[in-house]
């Protein structure tokens, strides 16, 4: 018979909501000053999602996150392992909510594609952490990575178009 590991459903809930609520409060914060109204006005590269698509695929990459993020913190490996990898998680996660910041609210898109590839390496670090940990939550956190991608071809592109 195969092993079942029970739920923690608090650390589990504390898990999703980290990342749900910070993605959350500065996506908020960015449509009631306006700023991705703005972003429509722009110069779009090929390949450009509409609008609706960066909320659903960022709702689901930061329940990802939430859902990876437990993985680590409930896995069966010494305390020291499981925090140093939770602490590039966190790291990356800051460095994720600096990004809308740069783009969106200063328009300091080139300072914002260089701030992704930043994150982009964080995120590799993090990927690899959690490898050894659960590789279920390395896995989970692959969409993240090719999103990230996707969003540097994005902001280096509108950054090119734009000026």
């Amino acid at each position: 018979m195969k092993f079942v590991k029970t739920i923690k459903l608090k650390p589990l809930l504390y898990s999703l909501l980290i990342p749900l609520g910070t993605g959350g409060a500065v996506g908020f914060i960015m449509a009631i000053t306006g700023q991705f109204a703005d972003y429509g006005e722009l110069f779009q590269p090929p390949l450009s999602p509409p609008s609706w698509v960066f909320f659903v695929a960022w709702t689901i990459l930061y329940a990802l996150m939430g859902i990876s993020s437990y993985l680590v913190l409930t896995a069966d490996v010494p305390v020291g392992t499981r925090s140093d990898a939770l602490w590039i998680y966190f790291v990356q996660l800051g460095i994720n909510l600096i990004w809308p910041i740069l783009f969106f609210y200063f328009d300091m898109r080139l300072a914002a594609f260089l701030w992704i590839i930043v994150l982009i390496a964080a995120v590799i670090k993090m990927i690899v952490s959690f490898w050894f940990i659960s590789k279920p939550a390395a896995l989970l956190q692959i969409p993240y990575l090719l999103w990230l991608i996707f969003a540097a071809y994005l902001n280096g592109a509108t950054f090119i178009l734009n000026g």
